[in-house]
């Protein structure tokens, strides 16, 4: 199998790639990434030169550069995870969402649906899966409530907002061409390498230099969160066994207030860096709270456990304990992430096909 991995060098991508190019070594894997700020390839220094793995630097919204790659390549199958994911970001400029998320999610659908039909097998064997989020469903409000595969689209913010729209093309492009397409759709992820501007590295970076923990409103927004190694696991099973056509939510049940978690953080941080309890809760500031801010995510992923044999593996306070081992351990990589040393490292080595 060929297969293109799109965003394999941002957080979940490459923990997704790591897994497949070591799991599947009959596979040739293809990581496609434009490494924007969020895109690292030292998050895959240890199987960058595998056998099995291809990088290929280049831009989903080049609809040409698509379309010439899939002729060239010939992909058996698709796991399109590249997008831009900051909500922060979103509401500055909502325009390089719609770009990414919804103009170059057509675009690889497109390149897939005419580069597959025009083969001898046609769609047979081929798989189109788009890997999306649980922001697509809005908010909860009811505490005995859970986004299931069947709860209706209200998304909140320009963020969420491209991802449904491209959740919405995808399905289309099943229904009217026949694609052969699955979905999926995940609550917050956590784990290494993950980027400093999202809630659980920037609390480990800013406890650590000793710099304010800002926290939205009064902290009382609850999310589901899941360790990332356990998504790239849902994800191979998706991929792999899921029913062609359907919605897979992927969650961890596992729901924290936001201060909940930031002073969870802070008594893990305190213990592991020798001071005394309660020093890094001082740090915690209130700031004023983001424009349509989601109140409560909470899936339930009964149908991926039932159908697919699919669980998380970790219990939060081992996963949050892993991460912020982790995190200490790589001061080096959070320093050149956070310089964007990485960035200009691995620019300067790849072009565009």
């Amino acid at each position: 199998m060929k297969l293109l991995i799109t965003g394999g060098a941002g957080f979940i991508g490459s923990h997704v790639v790591r897994l497949f190019v070591t799991k599947y070594p009959e596979y040739q894997i293809y990581n496609l990434d434009k490494l924007t700020y969020a895109g690292n390839l030292a998050n895959l220094s240890d199987i960058e030169h595998a056998p099995n793995y291809t990088f290929i630097k280049g831009d989903i919204t080049d609809a040409k550069f698509i379309d010439d790659m899939f002729a060239e390549l010939a992909f058996d199958g698709v796991i399109h995870l590249a997008a831009e994911s900051h909500v922060d970001r979103s509401i500055t400029d909502p325009m390089s969402f719609v770009m990414t998320n919804v103009v170059g999610t057509v675009n690889l659908l497109n390149a897939a649906k005419n580069t597959w039909a025009a083969g001898a097998s046609g769609f047979d064997g081929k798989r189109f899966y788009h890997v999306s989020t649980d922001e697509v469903y809005g908010s909860l409000h009811n505490p005995d409530e859970f986004f299931t595969e069947e709860t209706a689209y209200d998304p909140q913010s320009p963020y969420s907002a491209s991802k449904a729209a491209s959740d919405h093309f995808v399905r289309a492009y099943g229904n009217t061409y026949k694609l052969p397409v699955v979905l999926s759709n995940c609550s917050n992820n956590y784990g290494p390498n993950h980027f400093p501007e999202k809630l659980i590295p920037l609390m480990i970076h800013n406890i650590q230099t000793n710099k304010p923990l800002p926290v939205y409103g009064k902290g009382e927004n609850v999310r589901d969160w899941l360790f990332v190694v356990d998504h790239a696991r849902a994800i191979d099973a998706v991929f792999h066994n899921g029913r062609l056509g359907e919605t897979y939510n992927i969650g961890g049940f596992n729901e924290w207030k936001n201060i909940d978690l930031v002073h969870l953080l802070c008594t893990i941080m305190d213990r592991k860096l020798g001071r005394p309890e309660g020093t890094s809760a001082q740090l915690i500031t209130y700031v004023t709270d983001r424009a349509g801010h989601d109140l409560r995510y909470a899936i339930d992923a009964h149908k991926i456990m039932n159908e697919l044999g699919w669980q998380p593996s970790l219990q939060f306070e081992q996963g949050l304990e892993k991460t912020v081992d982790w995190f200490l351990e790589n001061q080096e990589w959070l320093d050149n992430v956070t310089s964007g040393n990485y960035q200009k490292y691995y620019e300067s080595m790849y072009t565009n096909r």
